[in-house]
C-alpha cells in the first residue's frame, strides 16, 4: 500500500494539545476571576495553532529557542564541535572557575549554568545525537510514515531533552515521542523500549533542576495506541482539508 500520510512526533503532540484544550484552560485559568480567554476562545486558539503547525507556519517563541539552543549546546560540547546554529562562549567567575555558557541563537542570548551543562554532557557521553528515525504504520485509512529526530540515543535507551520554566510530575505523559521513537526503532530491528524525558527546569536566574520521566514502551499495546491516534488525526485532516496548504502531510 502506498504511503498516504507523513506525521512527525511533535505534530502528534500538537494534536494532543488541541484535544486537551479544555483541560489546559482549566489548569491555567480555571481559578481565575478574569481569565484572558473563555474556554471556547482558547479552544479556537488551540485549533488555529494546530492548523499553523500542520501548515508549517513560522512562529517566534523564546521558550522554544531556549530549548533548541540548550540541546545544540549539549551536542556541541559532547562532540567538541562548532555549530552553524548557535554561538557559544564560556563565562567565568571571579576566581576563574567556569560559571556559565552564554549562547546566541536566533537573535537571542541565553545563559546556562556550567554545572547543569556538565551534568547533561556527562550523562550523554556515549549517546548518538539527533538520530533520524522513520517507520511505516498501517492504518485503516492508509499507511502513515512516522518520523522524527531522537535527541540522544543510548545503547539501551532513548532520550528527549526538555527545558521548561516550571515542572510538575507527569508533565510530558501526554506527549508522543515515547511511543513514536521506540516504534520506529523496533521496526528497524532495534528493540529499545526504555524512554526518558530528561527535563531541565530553569525556574529563576540562578535556579535550575533536573528531573526524569521514565516510560517503558510495549510494542503490542503502544502500536495499537499509535494506530488509533493517527486514525483520529487523519479524520481531523480530512475534515479540515480546505485549511491545509502543506500537502506533504498527505504525501503529495
Amino acid at each position: 500500500m502506498p504511503m498516504q500520510y507523513n506525521f512527525y512526533a511533535t505534530l502528534l503532540d500538537a494534536y494532543q494539545s488541541y484535544l486537551d484544550s479544555d483541560k489546559i484552560w482549566e489548569n491555567y485559568w480555571g481559578w481565575s476571576e478574569n481569565p484572558p480567554h473563555t474556554p471556547e476562545e482558547f479552544r479556537q486558539l488551540q485549533f488555529q495553532s494546530l492548523i499553523d503547525k500542520i501548515n508549517r507556519v513560522p512562529f517566534d517563541s523564546e521558550a522554544a529557542d531556549r530549548g533548541t539552543a540548550f540541546n545544540e549546546l549539549i551536542d556541541c560540547i559532547n562532540d567538541s564541535k562548532d555549530s552553524d546554529k548557535i554561538t557559544y562562549d564560556l563565562a567565568y567567575n571571579l576566581d576563574n572557575t567556569p560559571a556559565a555558557y552564554i549562547v546566541g541563537y536566533n537573535n537571542r542570548t541565553f545563559t546556562f549554568p556550567y554545572w547543569i551543562c556538565l551534568e547533561l554532557v556527562g550523562y550523554f557521553t556515549d549517546a548518538v545525537a539527533q538520530q533520524y528515525v522513520e517507520a511505516k504504520l498501517p492504518t485503516k485509512y492508509g499507511v502513515v510514515k512516522l518520523y522524527g529526530y531522537i535527541d540522544e540515543l543510548m545503547p539501551d535507551s532513548v532520550h528527549d531533552i526538555k527545558t521548561t520554566g516550571s515542572y510538575s510530575v507527569g508533565k510530558f505523559k501526554g506527549n508522543w515521542q515515547h511511543l513514536v521513537y521506540p516504534y520506529c526503532l523496533h521496526r528497524d530491528g532495534c528493540n529499545i523500549s526504555r524512554f526518558e524525558y530528561n527535563i531541565v527546569e530553569f525556574s529563576g536566574k540562578n535556579s535550575c533542576n533536573i528531573y526524569t520521566e521514565l516510560y517503558n514502551y510495549d510494542d503490542e499495546r503502544d502500536t495499537t495506541r499509535l494506530k488509533e491516534f493517527c486514525e483520529d488525526l487523519i479524520c481531523f485532516l480530512n475534515d479540515h482539508k480546505e485549511l491545509i496548504t502543506n500537502q506533504k502531510i498527505f504525501n503529495k
